[in-house]
């Protein structure tokens, strides 16, 4: 008989411990996974209503500045992508160095998961973040559960690029995912409908692709290096490459340059603004941060599916904070599309982890524990 036999064999109770403490751990990673899709909400909630206030009013509102239509859609909304992930980055070097960490970042940089990170970043934040917040700007929290596409896309790009499992029930999970998307996309389509809001549905589907595609290439990066060095390198890749690249870019094609200095000033010295922007890059540390940590706790099928729950609590925070508190008009959304963003939820479930596999565990715990 070998000694872990033996072991096992004298120390029932050992044994029992190391269940409760693993179902414990795993309870734990499930509660922060979902915070991560609350905390995306939230970070969702007040990022709109920092592009409200101040001297975005102006730019959206009356036009004062007479910006052209091009700046408004889609400079505005990278430069608030800018804003919010520079504003998180910033906290995620406080956060950092007030943990002794900051040298784990410089060092982290250098490396081969460093760059993945790097690399997760730029998918993640110039082109997912910013298409996100101009679809936002453009049709409001609808474009949210639509954006919860991403873990579909991942499972599939997952199996194209990285030959991982894509079985029937995720396939299943798909197809839910894509007929809430449909379903969610429909509310936009009546008479009554603002402008614009179909279009900010579609570039909505350009940020699930771009985190999607996130997801997929993450996984290897925040396996070797501390999730919260992970974070804080993606924040500060996605904020300076957004300032320093793609608006200097977007104000060459809008036809002048100034305009990149010129609005980039106005928005970092509005201070009602820049209130709101502190919170929401605040709460956009532990979106990202939270749903890496869970991941590792839950696993990254189940920490995927908790976090994912942000296609509901993104809709619901912006009603609350700028439909209720803020008494902005328009935040209301119509039943079929909470029952979409359900839907959605569903879907992602399936294509996380089978259902059947929660009652499974519990009847072992059950069983050990008898």
């Amino acid at each position: 008989m070998s000694e872990s036999s033996v072991s096992v064999d004298l120390n029932p109770k050992a044994l029992q411990l190391r269940q409760s403490l693993s179902k414990s751990f795993f309870r734990k990673g499930i509660t922060v996974a979902i915070l991560s899709g609350i905390c995306y909400g939230l970070y969702s909630a007040f990022l709109t209503a920092a592009m409200s206030k101040g001297i975005w009013a102006d730019w959206y509102g009356d036009n004062l500045a007479g910006l052209s239509a091009f700046v408004i859609v889609y400079m505005l909304g990278a430069l608030g992508s800018a804003v919010n992930d520079t504003s998180s980055a910033i906290w995620c070097l406080l956060i950092a160095a007030s943990k002794g960490k900051l040298g784990d970042f410089f060092r982290s940089i250098k490396t081969k998961p460093g760059a993945v990170m790097i690399v997760c970043a730029l998918f993640g934040g110039p082109i997912a973040s910013t298409a996100y917040v101009v679809a936002l700007q453009m049709a409001g929290s609808i474009v949210i559960p639509i954006t919860a596409l991403c873990p579909a896309i991942g499972a599939i790009l997952g199996r194209i690029l990285f030959k991982q499992e894509l079985n029937g029930r995720m396939i299943v999970g798909v197809i839910v995912c894509v007929s809430a998307s449909i379903l969610i996309g429909s509310t936009g389509m009546g008479g009554d409908a603002p402008d614009g809001m179909l279009l900010g549905c579609l570039i909505a589907l350009i940020a699930a692709f771009g985190w999607g595609i996130e997801g997929c290439i993450a996984g290897y990066g925040t396996t070797l290096i501390d999730f919260e060095i992970g974070i804080t390198i993606r924040q500060t890749t996605s904020g300076l490459t957004n300032l320093i690249i793609l608006i200097p870019l977007l104000s060459l094609i809008a036809g002048d340059i100034s305009i990149a200095p010129q609005i980039i000033i106005g928005a970092v010295s509005s201070a009602p603004a820049m209130l709101f922007f502190a919170i929401s890059g605040f709460f956009a540390v532990y979106a990202y941060s939270l749903w890496y940590k869970g991941n590792s706790m839950c696993g990254a099928p189940l920490g995927m599916a908790c976090n994912g729950a942000y296609s509901f609590w993104g809709p619901f925070f912006c009603w609350l904070l700028l439909g209720v508190f803020m008494g902005q008009d328009g935040w209301m959304l119509q039943p079929k599309a909470w029952i979409a963003a359900v839907l959605m939820f569903v879907g992602i479930c399936l294509i996380a982890f089978n259902p059947l596999e929660l009652f499974r565990k519990k009847e072992a715990v059950q069983n050990v524990g008898a």
